[in-house]
């Protein structure tokens, strides 16, 4: 059955709290009639609907423009719960914590990439390990991984992968507080004592990218981007350490709802008071899963700008190729905002959605601070990505989130019945883009029509005021798992 929807405001429509009486507050979508079809056909706005009955919620149960159906929440899903009265969820987070991406900008021109972007591809390719239990080139020890946990990318600059400059251009300097170590079970351990410094599979990839079109000037200049500048994209998360820790959180959370006796429309939503000793020891987990998360694409980093210096037979540093900025988009932390004219402390749970904080806020780098974070938002592989700009009005209206990519059409099963891996590396190649991958046969879970058009995607946030946007980019080669 269709959830009913009422337009109220620009790209803004709302699911009342008369939906089911189970709701504490209103759903809020963040949409327009271009994809409203597709938004009744996925089932996600009955998952907005239900996260709104989670105790302690607050303003409203969110969906972002890239929305579609996850596990409990959708993937594209905001909700922020108070501290002292509500709780959090693993399934507000996601198996993959802190998949997130990060953009490395460069000196190099189109002109400069697209004539040698079959040597470059091959040299990313070799460098860094890609596909599904792929193993890195870096063996931890498990109190080698605690440290990681507790330190985060700034573990991996300790060890040379990269510089202190690129912690100060990572969302939470790499590293968030109030990681456990001691709440990441010896078998996640074991699961990511080899995948410091790689991929993965699925919708992980590494770009390069040229800036196609520039939209704000005065933000583009502050993010030092131009047109034809080529840059590289990562993409990743925390592996299988992550996904563990998902897994045995949310078989706690089962026993914890029945605990503090929580009524639940989905028992998808499992999860248990934010201050409560389970609530706790996830969130500890959590954070040093993230953690976890930004050594890894840290380390990545650090391989990448390697091989782009032996391609050019230039320094990275003589090539400018600085991090622009890292934002998590799986993940939930604790933060203050402004509801209702008072200052709250709140877990904002982010599941396939992406920070943006606006201009002037403490937490955006020094140098962003006049024009708001970079919001860091790809595409497919076929067409374009974004770079966007944190906004005032997305910290009235949404805790300081926006969209997080194009948000799927099709599942990955339906898309590979469909499409051929190798007749769509040639489409590509002949569209220009030329295309690696670890498994040939699972690039056709990854074809650009198996998600949304970014276009339409990051228009509606700009219109809606969740970002503002900064420089539209397309692909000329592209790795995946």
């Amino acid at each position: 059955m269709a959830v009913k929807l009422k337009k109220t405001g620009t790209c803004k429509y709302t699911i009342p709290k008369e939906h089911n009486p189970g709701m504490r507050v209103p759903g809020v979508v963040y949409t327009d009639e271009r994809l409203l079809d597709d938004l009744q056909e996925d089932g996600c706005l009955e998952q907005v609907a239900n996260v709104a009955h989670l105790p302690g919620i607050v303003g409203a149960s969110l969906a972002m423009p890239d929305i579609h159906m996850g596990y409990g929440f959708a993937i594209g899903g905001v909700a922020a719960t108070d501290v002292a009265t509500g709780v959090i969820s693993p399934g507000g987070v996601g198996y993959d914590i802190n998949c997130g991406v990060r953009l490395i900008t460069s000196t190099l021109d189109e002109s400069d990439v697209r004539p040698r972007i079959d040597e470059l591809l091959g040299a990313l390719f070799s460098s860094i390990p890609v596909g599904t239990g792929s193993k890195g080139k870096v063996k931890l020890s498990t109190a080698e991984l605690r440290e990681v946990a507790q330190k985060g990318a700034g573990w991996a600059v300790s060890k040379g992968y990269g510089v202190k400059q690129d912690l100060i251009c990572c969302e939470e300097a790499g590293a968030m507080d109030g990681a456990d170590p001691d709440s990441v079970s010896s078998k996640a351990y074991a699961r990511g004592e080899k995948q410091i410094g790689t991929l993965g599979a699925g919708n992980h990839f590494i770009e390069v990218a040229v800036v196609d079109a520039i939209c704000d000037e005065e933000c583009a200049r502050a993010f030092g981007l131009r047109t034809k500048q080529v840059v590289f994209w990562i993409h990743s998360g925390s592996r299988g350490l992550g996904h563990q820790v998902c897994t045995e959180y949310i078989k706690l959370m089962i026993e914890a709802v029945k605990k503090y006796n929580i009524s639940l429309p989905d028992r998808q939503l499992v999860c248990a008071p934010v201050r409560s000793p389970e609530g706790e020891r996830y969130y500890g987990a959590m954070a040093a899963a993230a953690n976890f998360a930004w050594a890894n694409r840290q380390v990545m980093t650090h391989w990448l700008r390697e091989a782009v210096s032996r391609t050019f037979h230039t320094s990275a540093d003589q090539l400018g190729m600085h991090l622009l900025y890292d934002v998590a988009h799986n993940i939930a932390k604790i933060e203050t905002h402004t509801v209702d004219g008072q200052n709250r402390a709140l877990c904002v749970h982010r599941k396939g959605a992406t920070r943006s904080f606006g201009p002037g806020h403490p937490l955006v780098p020094d140098k962003y601070r006049r024009v708001g974070q970079p919001v860091l938002v790809p595409g497919d592989m076929g067409r374009s990505s974004y770079i966007m700009a944190g906004t005032e009005q997305a910290m009235r209206e949404s805790f300081g989130s926006c969209c997080h990519g194009a948000g799927r059409l099709m599942s990955r099963s339906s898309a590979k019945k469909s499409i051929s891996g190798r007749e769509l590396q040639k489409q590509l190649a002949a569209q220009g883009t030329k295309v690696r991958a670890g498994h040939i046969g699972s690039l056709a879970e990854e074809a650009p029509e198996v998600y949304k058009d970014i276009d339409i995607v990051a228009d509606i946030a700009h219109q809606a005021g969740l970002g503002k946007k900064v420089a539209r980019l397309v692909p000329i080669g592209v790795i995946k798992g």
